[in-house]
């Protein structure tokens, strides 16, 4: 039998453009952004349609930029898209929860647009960057961010992608001085990533503890369907467990790569990602034996309502 995930992209997918032709030729699409807009008290619509890149690219605009995208897809989509179960990369894991039914889309905007303001202003106050490394396993890597890190500076494994492709973040001297010794243990790659921010590491502590009080305050629902979380890379439908995952998430890495395979040994035939671009398509292929689809555009959806 035929068992659907819907898997909602994460930071790096943006694009200047994104969702214009989606608003113009689907008003349910247009009031998501008219609604994003009135929410935030500013045009989050132009800074998608029009950029400039430089803003878009900034974590506070791209993180409710992607999430809004991504609900506008569901609204066009009209219950076309049915899932049985859903998981998002880092900021994705909004979309996923709001799709399964456990936030509204007003709650979840509000809580997207302080997650990004936060990230970003924990970006300034304490440098930090990422990496991608490519070519080793999972846990070579984690020995080495164990051994390179010390009292002063941290260096851990941020994104599990998929297997081989792996993300470190941290202290930005120290990530950067740790990528020859990544080559050096047979890394293929060991590049920096142009980031705000060492997210999903210890230096996102005071944007953890600011958010978890708006995600405490924040009313959350018992899904209908499973939510595979970043945290943990299984499934839940607990409202209580969700509220929580998603404090943790914001310092604790992705196990994106656990996730599809805990998805996939528990049925899931066909992937589907919502939203810009085609990355998380890219690392199911590489991590499991599925169908895969994406939708992105107003063409994409247009052939799913022809």
């Amino acid at each position: 039998m035929k068992k659907i995930a819907g898997i909602f992209s994460g930071q790096g997918s943006q694009y200047v453009g994104m969702a214009k032709g989606l608003t113009e030729q689907f008003s349910a699409a247009s009031k998501l952004f008219a609604q994003a807009d009135a929410i935030l008290g500013y045009s989050l619509s132009s800074i998608c349609f029009d950029g400039p890149m430089d803003i878009l690219k900034q974590t506070r605009y791209t993180q409710p930029a992607l999430f809004v995208h991504e609900m506008a897809l569901l609204a066009a989509a009209e219950n076309r898209l049915q899932f049985d179960a859903t998981a998002g990369h880092s900021l994705g894991e909004y979309s996923a929860i709001c799709a399964a039914g456990g936030l509204t889309f007003e709650h979840a905007l509000r809580l997207v647009a302080l997650r990004g303001e936060l990230m970003y202003a924990a970006g300034e106050s304490m440098p930090g960057t990422m990496a991608a490394i490519v070519g080793l396993d999972d846990d070579t890597v984690r020995r080495l961010c164990a051994e390179i890190s010390d009292d002063k500076a941290v260096v851990v494994p941020a994104n599990f992608n998929s297997p081989g492709q792996i993300v470190i973040s941290g202290s930005a001297d120290m990530v950067r001085q740790s990528l020859d010794t990544f080559k050096q243990a047979g890394a293929k790659m060991a590049k920096e990533l142009p980031v705000s921010g060492a997210f999903h590491s210890p230096l996102m502590k005071p944007a953890q503890e600011r958010l978890a009080e708006a995600i405490t305050a924040t009313p959350f629902s018992d899904t209908a369907i499973d939510v595979y979380t970043n945290v943990t890379a299984l499934p839940t439908r607990r409202a209580s467990e969700l509220r929580q995952l998603l404090i943790e998430q914001v310092c604790a890495p992705v196990l994106w790569t656990q996730s599809l395979i805990n998805m996939a040994a528990d049925g899931i035939t066909t992937f589907i990602e919502i939203g810009p671009g085609k990355v998380l398509q890219g690392l199911v292929k590489r991590t499991v034996e599925a169908e895969i689809l994406g939708y992105d555009t107003e063409k994409d959806i247009q052939q799913l309502l022809a």
